[in-house]
């Protein structure tokens, strides 16, 4: 071929014939699309402060003691919402159910002894019968000795605690008793990570410290040196808990928590069961919005007011006429027919709508 007949382009139409190549891909999955900016993980799981999700903060020192508890409150009205954490965990645990919950009742965060910001004389006593006993002690210097209704909620560890104390009847003013998934502390320790970002971003900073003689963070709670007790917290717990003669909700991640004990209760009606699918262990974590929405709608159900079970107008006459007739008489068998009525009538509301796994 003779190339003196070709002509050369212009270098101008060389580079827009170059740009108009680079303008045509080759196919639809050659271009790329623009990716968002998006965050640091600095950003993304940076702590956030529990003053978005709690009213204020306090802590509450017990008479005659070195103990001082750290508690977070929010809300204004309605029963006391009591929440006892897990092993490990913080009153931060229930941070994010908390900002939905206060809408409608009080709610109290308790870091237990040995967690969070409490402090205590010995922190490695961590056996059942003292943390009783730390509960019922912070709930007398918090309302002295006219306590609103309480709805006690306990998680893993906690639960236990929950359940121990209203077995024994610690609390006059008990309305109801709500357990999250109670299982023993091993489980609990080999079961995974909490699955919520916002509310590990809430709750893990106050777990841990910073140990400056090892030049990083540990954990603040010592559950290891604590082995001695585990056994005592859920020995014999779901006996205990059957025997709770107020209100009883037990949520849990999975069916297989249930024991024998606990199946015949269910099947038999003593206490409601809800199981939370796709969740981990710390339910009220990974799940807050429905985790919340469960203890209002127990409330609810339960007719539990600021000051205990509110009767219906229906019993309230019942009630007035009863205790006319008792008064003008003195009479047993009206007694207990108004013992009767009170007791049809709560068991109704336990008996309805009961979810079954």
């Amino acid at each position: 071929m003779d190339s003196s007949n070709l002509t050369t382009l212009s270098e101008e139409e060389t580079s827009g014939s170059e740009d108009q190549q680079q303008q045509q891909p080759v196919s639809a999955f050659a271009s790329v699309p623009i990716r968002p900016p998006t965050q640091s993980s600095l950003q993304k799981y940076a702590p956030l402060d529990w003053s978005a999700y709690f009213d204020r903060e306090d802590d509450i020192r017990i008479k005659d003691t070195e103990n001082v508890f750290h508690v977070y409150m929010a809300g204004t009205e309605g029963p006391v919402v009591f929440c006892l954490h897990g092993g490990g965990y913080s009153g931060l645990s229930f941070a994010l159910a908390a900002s939905i919950i206060k809408e409608k009742a009080r709610v109290v965060a308790m870091d237990m002894r040995g967690h969070g910001k409490s402090s205590a004389e010995n922190e490695l006593d961590l056996s059942i019968e003292t943390m009783c006993d730390d509960v019922v002690a912070v709930v007398k210097e918090m309302y002295g000795d006219s306590p609103p209704a309480i709805v006690l909620v306990g998680h893993s560890m906690g639960g236990s605690v929950a359940v121990h104390v209203a077995a024994k009847k610690s609390l006059p003013s008990l309305a109801g008793l709500i357990v999250v998934d109670v299982v023993e502390i091993e489980w609990s320790i080999k079961g995974g990570s909490l699955r919520n970002v916002d509310s590990a971003r809430v709750s893990i900073p106050a777990t841990l410290k910073y140990d400056d003689s090892k030049k990083c963070y540990t954990h603040r709670a010592r559950l290891v040196e604590t082995e001695q007790y585990w056994r005592g917290w859920y020995e014999g717990l779901s006996e205990k808990y059957l025997s709770c003669t107020a209100p009883k909700l037990l949520l849990l991640a999975g069916t297989d928590r249930l024991d024998r004990a606990l199946t015949i209760g269910q099947m038999q009606g003593k206490f409601q069961m809800v199981v939370v699918r796709h969740t981990g262990h710390a339910i009220q974590e990974d799940v807050p919005e429905e985790f919340a929405t469960l203890v209002l709608n127990f409330i609810s159900r339960n007719r539990i007011g600021p000051h205990g079970v509110e009767m219906s107008n229906l019993a309230q006459e019942i009630n007035t006429m009863n205790n006319d007739i008792y008064q003008d008489s003195a009479g047993h068998s009206s007694l207990k027919f108004e013992s009767d009525v009170g007791k049809s009538n709560d068991d109704n509301l336990l008996h309805d709508e009961q979810p079954f796994p």
